[in-house]
């Protein structure tokens, strides 16, 4: 079964794209979008998301498989007439432009009357908080205010669909974190199905109904954000998404959806195997630092304790970060909450740490 039989609102139906004939920037993706949704689709640089973007927009062609809007085959239809929202990262507003003539363009575009134009413009200003800039020119906005005016352009003629790419990228700390709950309320209020992408797992994790996880131009793992943080399905994807810890081994043994890992310093422990299928396998054993403990009292029957050294001790305010030696990785974290019991550890302690099997999973080495 294909991506194609599935009713998706946006469909990639073993979707392909080489630039120069030989290297497949995007291999075979099938992908299905509904409608109203939000997906992100997020990875480094050169994994191919932003490949995608650009062939459902259509400034790219698809090497080979289909691009599906709705139920129809849109790999022919140039990009003006496929009545797609787009907001990108430098904005693209005309600078000979007032902020109200740069939204009544696309309006002009599509033929629409003038005095549906200016309810338009007046409606698309009002709802990204802009309703007193119409006059003004791009040069006079800052860099929010621009970014503002953009998504208000991709907004006004009502597309169903909306593409972003990296459209947060150049805002400071701050005003991006803004931003980033403004274009998912108004994704959701609206009812637009959005494809967005970005580099930036935390804007994905915080913005997304689901996350499509690319590298080396495959979908590592399509998921909600909270399966792809808890349940990573490869070594990459644990590695990516949030901070994570990392411990090589051996898999001993798999019985009853435990593997026993002897770890490449002698310790024993057991894991979730995900990616592993027989002893004698290699394996990266992945922990997330907030599911450690470095009290044996809030971890109960069935915790697994590990010697370890204190190395580095950082108040962060809200947690602790504390960077251990353990079974010989000394990149190892773990993170807890800055609370009236949970005691400041010095480097060079030496203390025991735990973890319930459950949070540790075997993956691909």
């Amino acid at each position: 079964m294909t991506a194609a039989s599935d009713n998706g609102f946006v469909v990639f139906d073993r979707v392909q794209k080489s630039y120069d004939g030989e290297n497949l920037v995007v291999k075979d993706l099938n992908l299905s979008v509904g409608k109203g949704e939000f997906l992100t689709m997020l990875g480094p640089s050169g994994s191919g998301k932003t490949t995608c973007l650009m062939m459902l927009a259509g400034f790219e062609t698809a090497t080979h498989g289909d691009i599906l809007l709705d139920g129809k085959p849109i790999n022919n239809i140039p990009p003006h007439k496929r009545g797609i929202g787009m907001v990108f990262q430098n904005y693209a507003l005309f600078p000979h432009m007032t902020v109200a003539e740069n939204l009544t363009f696309p309006l002009e575009v599509r033929k629409i009357g003038k005095s549906d134009r200016e309810a338009k413009v007046k409606r698309a200003l009002d709802m990204v908080q802009m309703g007193e800039f119409g006059g003004r020119r791009p040069a006079q906005l800052s860099g929010g205010q621009q970014q503002r005016i953009a998504l208000a352009r991709a907004l006004v003629f009502e597309p169903e669909l909306v593409l972003m790419d990296e459209p947060l990228g150049a805002l400071d700390k701050q005003l991006r974190e803004h931003m980033q709950f403004e274009i998912t309320r108004l994704a959701h209020n609206l009812g637009i199905t959005t494809v967005y992408v970005t580099h930036d797992q935390t804007e994905a994790l915080t913005m997304s109904d689901r996350v499509a996880v690319f590298d080396d131009g495959r979908i590592q793992q399509l998921a909600p954000p909270d399966e792809l943080y808890e349940q990573p399905k490869n070594s990459f994807v644990a590695q990516f998404i949030g901070e994570n810890n990392t411990l090589m081994g051996t898999v001993k043994e798999i019985n009853d959806g435990v593997a026993l890992v002897e770890l490449d310093d002698g310790e024993l422990i057991d894991a979730k195997p995900v990616n592993v299928s027989k002893p004698g396998e290699r394996t990266m054993v992945s922990i997330r630092p907030e599911r450690v403990e470095i009290s044996k009292e809030r971890l109960g029957e069935g915790a697994h304790l590990i010697h370890a050294e204190v190395l580095e001790f950082i108040y962060m305010g809200d947690i602790y970060r504390t960077r251990l030696r353990v079974a010989g990785n000394e990149d190892f974290v773990i993170k807890t909450r800055n609370a009236p019991d949970q005691r400041r550890l010095k480097p060079g302690e030496q203390i025991e740490i735990g973890w319930f099997p459950e949070d540790c999973r075997a993956l691909d080495a």
